[in-house]
């Protein structure tokens, strides 16, 4: 398994100084575009979901689409889109989150789950929390019942899974 992870890691691309100086982002695009790779992540993603009966994959915009869709199709299980404000055009609720500077929200369709659902909750990053606690609140408002989260990267120094109130997380990607 470590070497698995390490294939995955030498994949992740260092940028130093974006999107500001002192930030060190972690760039998924080079594993995007291997093959094999992108498969393993996929399947390191959603093999700890196998037979616990997931309906629905929920990811937020826009990576979450990339890698929720795959980990959907993976459990034989339906999609649910997360997206900023103004993109749905059906009826749909909204969430608030604190940013670093400010505020931010999240919208989902009021129908994208269905009460009693058991719902898993996978995008590329797990950092300072505040999208995966808005895209959980989003689910529970719904009906939903929580599963987990999965999420390619964790960035486990920003504390991230703390927010999540006891939610069991898996990450694929830990960097301290």
């Amino acid at each position: 398994m470590q070497n698995m992870v390490e294939s995955l890691k030498r994949l992740i691309r260092d940028v130093p100084d974006f999107p500001k100086p002192g930030i060190l982002f972690r760039d998924i695009t080079p594993l995007l575009q291997n093959a094999s790779g992108l498969a393993l992540a996929v399947e390191l993603l959603a093999n700890p979901y196998r037979g616990k009966r997931i309906d629905l994959v929920v990811g937020a915009e826009s990576r979450g689409f990339i890698f929720g869709t795959a980990v959907a199709c993976c459990l034989s299980a339906g999609f649910g889109i997360v997206r900023k404000p103004g993109k749905l055009p059906h009826r749909h609720i909204s969430m608030s989150y604190d940013l670093e500077y400010g505020k931010d929200s999240l919208e989902m369709h009021a129908d994208a789950v269905v009460k009693g659902q058991r719902v898993l909750i996978v995008d590329d990053l797990l950092a300072t929390g505040g999208t995966m606690k808005a895209c959980c609140d989003l689910v529970h408002h719904l009906g939903g019942e929580l599963v987990g989260v999965a999420a390619l990267i964790e960035l486990a120094g920003l504390k991230g899974r703390e927010k999540l109130g006891g939610v069991p997380v898996h990450s694929v990607l830990r960097y301290e």
